[in-house]
C-alpha cells in the first residue's frame, strides 16, 4: 500500500543529543557537534527542505525496503516526486539502486555479444565522447528527458565554440598563405634584408597556424546527433527490456534539429562551369554524368587497377566488399561474382567480417566486365613471376602488385588522386554507387534490380538515396510527355509525304522526321526510312526550338494517317539524343504506322445457314488417364 511519510529537515550543525535530551560527548568528554537535521529549532517555513520515505518489499541485495528522496523546496514538490516514484516501482523498476549512469552503459555495451564490429566502435566513439562526460554521473534511477535536453544543449554550446575555433584557424591560414605568396615574390630580386624579413614573416605566421590548430575538433552535425540518440536508445531500451531499469525511453521523447540525407547532385555543366571558376563543389554527394564517366574510364585506362575502377563504376559495390574478394567466388565463365565477405577498417586496422543478410548477393557480370576480370587475372600472373617468392598469396582478386590485400582506406585515397589528376569534377569513391544506381535506371531497369545489386534490405532505401536522376532520365522524361501531346504547329508542305511499298513490314512501317534549321532561321522536316535513304516527304515552318519542329512532325505524319486510313502506333522523341551544341539546330522523331487491317465486306460471301461441328471426341475415363501417365 502507498503510504508516504513527508517531513522537514536542514542542513544545520550543531552540538548532538540522545533520547533524553542530554549532550553527547566524545572520547575527551566535549560534546560533539554534527548535523541536527531533524531537531533544528529553526524547522518551519522558509527553513529548511522537504522529504518523503515509504516502506517498500526488500529487494534483492538491498539493504533497506526504504524508499526516501529529499531536497524539495514545498510539500507538494515532494507528494509529487512520491507518486512518480512509486509508479515507476509499480511499473517494475528498480528504484533503490543507486547505479550511476557511466556504470550502466558500460555494463550494457559489454553485454551486447552480437554487434559488428564497426557498430560497435561508432557506439562506444558515442559513450566516450558524449554520453558518459554528460550523463555518466547521474544516478541511472534518476534520468529523465530534460538531462538529455541539457546534453545536446551542451553539444551545439560546444558546436558554437568549434566553429569560432574554426574561422581562426581559416585566417589563420590565409594569413600563412598570404606570407607565403610574399616571400616567394621577393626570392631572387628583394634585397637581402627583405628576403629574411619575409621568410621570418612566414614562419610566424606558420608557427601560428600549428598552434592555433591545437584543439581542432569537427562540428557534431545534426546528423550525428541523431546517431548518438539512437545509441542511447539502444541502451535504455535494453535495460527496459532485460530490467525495467527505467519507467520510459527517454530517448524516444528528445527533439532534435532535422537531419536531412544530402540529395546526390549530378555534375552538370553548368555545375562544371561554376567548380573550375571557384572551386566549390555544389553539393556533398556528386555523381558524374556517362560522359565524364568516360572520360575517367578512358584517363585511368593503363592504371594497374583499372578493372577495379570499373568494376566500382558498372557493379556498384562496397569498397570493403571489393577489398575482400577472393578469386573462388568469382567465375569468369558463367559471368557472375558473390558478394560473401568484406573487410572492416577500425582506427585503421584490418578485420574480416560477414555482411548482412541482405549485402550478401550474386552479381550478374557483363561481357566486358567478365574480359575485365581475365585481364587482370592475367596481368596478377605476370607479377606472381616476376616477385618470384617474394609474391605475397592471399587469394584475394584486387591487389597490389606484389599480391598484397588492398587497404579500403587506401583505395579510396587512390582513387581520390587519380581523379585530382584527371582534372575532373571531383567525386568520392562511396558516391560511384549513386553512379552505378543511376546508371543502371537510365539503362531502364526497375528499381528492386537496383537494390538487389547494391544489396540492400528495402527498395524504399534505395530509391531515397542511390538515385539521382540524371539530365538524359530528365529530358527523356520531358520528350516522352511532349510527344503524346502535340501542338499545332503551322507548318507547309514542300513535297507531300508518300510511304513506298517495300516501307511496309507486316503492316508496319516506320519512318524518321529529321529537322533541320536552315540559315533563314525557318526549319526544314524530311521524312524517310533510314539517315541515308531518300525523302519521302517534307514540310517546313517558322519555329522557334527542335520542341516547334517534333510537334509539327507530329501533326505532319498524324494527318496523313487520318487521310490514308492508317494508324499512328506510336511517337518517339530523339531529340535528347543530340548534344548541347547541336540541339539548337536538329530535331529527330520516329514514327511507327500500322496499315489498317479492317476486312471489307465486298469480297465477302454471305452465309446462309450454320457451319457444319466437327465431330468431337470421346473423353477418356479420369481413370484410364492415369493408367496412361
Amino acid at each position: 500500500m502507498f503510504e508516504p511519510s513527508y517531513y522537514r529537515r536542514c542542513q544545520c550543525k550543531g552540538q548532538l543529543t540522545d533520547e533524553d535530551g542530554q549532550p553527547v560527548l566524545g572520547a575527551d568528554g566535549a560534546p560533539k557537534i554534527g548535523d541536527i537535521g531533524l531537531t533544528c529549532p529553526k524547522l518551519g517555513k522558509g527553513h529548511g527542505k522537504w522529504y518523503f520515505y515509504f516502506r517498500i518489499e526488500p529487494c534483492p541485495g538491498a539493504k533497506s525496503g526504504k524508499v526516501r528522496r529529499g531536497g524539495f523546496a514545498t510539500r507538494t514538490e515532494a507528494q509529487t516526486k512520491a507518486k512518480e516514484t512509486y509508479d515507476a516501482l509499480s511499473a517494475g523498476t528498480d528504484v533503490l539502486s543507486h547505479e550511476k549512469c557511466a556504470d550502466y552503459f558500460l555494463r550494457w555495451i559489454k553485454a551486447k555479444k552480437s554487434l559488428a564490429r564497426t557498430t560497435r566502435h561508432g557506439y562506444e566513439e558515442h559513450l566516450n565522447n558524449y554520453l558518459l562526460p554528460h550523463l555518466g554521473h547521474i544516478k541511472r534511477r534518476d534520468l529523465k528527458v530534460r538531462h538529455l535536453d541539457l546534453m545536446y544543449d551542451a553539444i551545439d554550446k560546444e558546436n558554437a565554440e568549434r566553429i569560432l575555433h574554426r574561422l581562426r584557424v581559416d585566417q589563420l591560414q590565409k594569413d600563412r598563405d598570404d606570407a607565403h605568396q610574399a616571400w616567394v615574390k621577393k626570392a631572387g630580386y628583394a634585397k637581402r634584408e627583405e628576403r629574411r624579413a619575409a621568410r621570418r614573416a612566414f614562419l610566424d605566421a606558420n608557427a601560428a597556424l600549428r598552434e592555433g590548430k591545437k584543439g581542432l575538433r569537427k562540428i557534431t552535425s545534426a546528423a550525428t546527433m541523431h546517431r548518438i540518440n539512437d545509441t542511447l536508445s539502444s541502451a535504455l531500451s535494453w535495460g527496459i527490456k532485460r530490467e525495467q531499469a527505467f519507467a520510459k525511453n527517454w530517448a524516444q521523447l528528445v527533439e532534435l534539429p532535422p537531419a536531412t540525407r544530402p540529395k546526390p547532385l549530378v555534375w552538370t555543366p553548368e555545375r562544371v562551369e561554376h567548380w573550375k571558376r571557384t572551386g566549390e563543389k555544389p553539393g556533398p554527394v556528386m555523381v558524374w554524368t556517362p560522359e565524364l564517366t568516360g572520360q575517367f574510364l578512358d584517363f585511368v585506362k593503363n592504371d594497374w587497377l583499372y578493372e577495379l575502377w570499373h568494376s566500382f563504376i558498372f557493379l556498384g559495390p562496397r569498397r570493403g566488399e571489393m577489398a575482400a574478394l577472393p578469386w573462388t567466388e568469382v567465375s569468369t565463365d558463367a559471368l557472375w561474382l558473390r558478394i560473401s565477405q568484406q573487410i572492416v577498417e577500425v582506427a585503421y586496422q584490418l578485420y574480416g567480417e560477414t555482411p548482412k543478410a541482405e549485402s550478401v548477393r550474386t552479381l550478374s557480370l557483363s561481357l566486358e566486365s567478365g574480359d575485365n576480370l581475365i585481364r587482370f587475372r592475367a596481368k596478377q600472373e605476370r607479377k606472381r613471376q616476376e616477385w618470384g617468392q617474394a609474391y605475397v598469396e592471399t587469394g584475394r582478386v584486387w591487389t597490389r602488385e606484389n599480391g598484397e590485400e588492398l587497404h579500403p582506406d587506401w583505395i579510396s585515397r587512390r582513387f581520390a588522386r587519380l581523379v585530382e589528376l584527371s582534372g575532373l569534377p571531383p567525386v568520392r569513391l562511396h558516391d560511384l554507387r549513386h553512379l552505378a544506381a543511376t546508371l543502371s535506371l537510365l539503362a531502364g531497369n526497375d528499381i528492386k534490380v537496383v537494390q538487389e545489386k547494391l544489396g540492400h534490405s528495402s527498395r524504399q532505401i534505395t530509391s531515397d538515396t542511390y538515385t539521382s536522376v540524371l539530365p538524359e532520365m530528365m529530358r527523356a522524361e520531358a520528350e516522352s510527355v511532349m510527344a503524346v501531346v502535340p501542338r499545332d504547329i503551322a507548318f507547309d508542305i514542300r513535297t507531300p509525304l508518300e510511304v513506298p511499298e517495300e516501307t511496309w513490314q507486316d503492316g508496319l512501317a516506320v519512318l524518321l522526321a529529321h529537322g533541320a534549321r536552315q540559315p533563314d532561321g525557318t526549319w526544314a522536316v524530311g521524312a524517310q526510312t533510314r539517315p541515308d535513304a531518300d525523302l519521302l516527304g517534307m514540310v517546313t515552318l517558322t519555329g522557334h526550338s527542335q520542341d516547334d519542329a517534333a510537334n509539327a512532325a507530329v501533326r505532319w505524319i498524324r494527318d496523313h494517317c487520318a487521310a490514308n486510313n492508317l494508324e499512328l502506333v506510336r511517337v518517339e522523341n530523339f531529340n535528347d539524343r543530340y548534344s548541347e551544341e547541336q540541339r539548337p539546330d536538329f530535331s529527330l522523331t520516329r514514327f511507327t504506322v500500322s496499315r489498317s487491317q479492317d476486312p471489307s465486306l465486298d469480297t465477302w460471301v454471305l452465309p446462309t445457314g450454320l457451319p457444319t461441328t466437327t465431330r468431337s471426341r470421346s473423353r477418356r475415363p479420369a481413370n484410364s488417364r492415369r493408367k496412361a501417365a
